[in-house]
């Protein structure tokens, strides 16, 4: 790292010690249930049903992702949020890029309509909107906020105190290691708990 204090390596060197990360393996002495993000119980987003619960029917989800390889699909993921952040709703985002089983849940989800791969996907109600170009026009005609009627809404200033707004945290079960101790066995074994980037699904602010 560039040394940005100005002063000479040598006393840099003395003072500071250098910052590590803990990887260190966890320990394991009962079963855990299997991460819901590793795609094998990944609930589908809901599905229009019965009125007993109408804030839940109506909940906003939205597939992103935060790569830049492709700079227009990036874009238009920004958009579609500031868009319904714009319109006080809270949204369950799910960044396909940090979770290959989000990826496939929308794969699987846009399947089933006949229609291919894209980003973004608006989800409301369990119902596709589509993405930008569909929540754009409906934007821009009013109509948008017909369809939201009825979810759940969000200050747009509001930042998750507990994943600062990424959507995902580092797994508790293995610290991110993606690795724990089976003492049973006596061996390190690929923790069941979180992803394949060792992360989980913020539990304070997604559902």
């Amino acid at each position: 790292m560039d040394d940005v204090g100005g002063g000479s390596p040598g006393a840099c060197s003395k003072n500071k010690k250098p910052r590590h990360l803990a990887r260190s393996l966890t320990y394991h002495h009962h079963h855990h249930h299997p991460y819901q993000g590793q795609g094998r119980h990944l609930p589908p987003p809901p599905s229009p049903s019965p009125a007993s619960n109408p804030q839940r029917a109506q909940a906003v989800v939205l597939y992103t992702t935060s790569l830049r390889g492709v700079r227009r699909t990036f874009a238009d993921c920004c958009a579609v949020r500031a868009v319904l952040r714009g319109l006080r709703v809270a949204v369950d985002e799910r960044d396909v890029s940090m979770d290959a089983a989000l990826r496939r849940e929308l794969q699987s989800l846009l399947a089933a309509r006949g229609r291919g791969f894209s980003l973004p996907q608006l989800l409301v109600g369990g119902a596709l909107v589509g993405g930008a170009d569909e929540v754009r026009r409906l934007h821009e005609a009013g109509e948008l906020r017909r369809v939201l009627e009825g979810a759940p809404g969000q200050d747009p200033a509001f930042v998750c105190d507990a994943c600062g707004g990424v959507r995902f945290v580092p797994c508790p079960a293995c610290d991110g290691s993606r690795k724990v101790f089976v003492e049973a066995e006596g061996l390190p074994r690929r923790c069941g708990e979180c992803n394949e980037n060792g992360l989980v699904r913020c539990p304070n602010c997604c559902s």
